[in-house]
């Protein structure tokens, strides 16, 4: 499960692509102002350097953050905890069959290969976006689905899906309130599945937070079941609002 874990976590990375990624012992230390901040976290997969990747965010003048999972190394996780880290943003890590997805119930939505206006808007107003997540939907390299539910003329929900070795990641999911509970997050993950089996993706992957009830209720229903939890760490403030780096 392990290197399972490790491959789906670099998936996610490059279909999040931080502005700046230096490679540290295995380490992906991510830089991404702008974005949400769970896209400029350290991705510590091998032995890494605890020491350089926090000297590379306090250069940046950022704060440090880990996410700590099955796929990193035993000793991170209580070695950031007796430095102070603090946990937070515990998640799900959830996998499915590409068919089961697919054939789910949906009409009237719509799959382009780029990111529109109308589709961002949407996501920005659910999620409260950060203004650097349109650079970042510039920054993906790999085959894209945006994912756009239309209903009266309107875009009332959104998703889009990244194809990368054999697996469609799921990301971006927003519904506006008006629209929810009439199976709209079921439709766009219909039509990314179908997006993604005509390309001969036979396997989806996401992430989800583990508090987000709905979502994850969303998930069970459409047959993804998690391969592993985790969480992420953010290096302590100090009273001066900086984040502390210890010795």
């Amino acid at each position: 499960m392990t290197g399972l874990v490790l491959e789906l976590q670099e998936r996610a990375a490059r279909a999040l692509p931080a502005e700046r990624v230096e490679q540290a012992g295995g380490w992906w230390l991510r830089y991404a102002p702008g974005c949400s901040w769970w896209v400029g976290t350290v991705l510590p997969h091998g032995d890494g350097d605890l020491a350089r990747a926090e000297a590379f965010y306090a250069g940046l003048g950022a704060t440090a953050r880990f996410q700590v999972s099955p796929a990193g190394p035993p000793w991170l996780d209580p070695v950031l905890a007796e430095r102070g880290y603090e946990r937070g943003g515990t998640m799900s890590l959830r996998v499915a069959p590409t068919e089961r997805v697919a054939a789910l119930p949906g009409a009237n939505v719509l799959v382009d290969d780029g990111p529109t206006r109308a589709w961002f808007d949407v996501w920005h107003a659910v999620h409260d976006g950060a203004p650097g997540e349109w650079d970042l939907l510039g920054r993906v390299t790999r085959p894209s689905g945006f994912a756009r539910l239309v209903v009266g003329g309107e875009v009332v929900a959104v998703g889009r899906a990244v194809a990368d070795a054999g697996w469609a990641g799921v990301f971006g999911m927003a519904t506006l309130p008006g629209a929810r509970g009439h199976g709209a997050g079921t439709a766009v993950l219909a039509a990314l599945a179908g997006w993604a089996a005509a390309r001969g993706v036979g396997r989806m992957y996401l992430q989800v937070e583990r508090d987000n009830g709905p979502a994850s209720r969303l998930y069970d229903r459409a047959g993804f079941r998690e391969l592993c939890g985790y969480h992420y760490r953010g290096a302590p403030v100090t009273p001066a609002g900086s984040a502390a780096r210890g010795g």
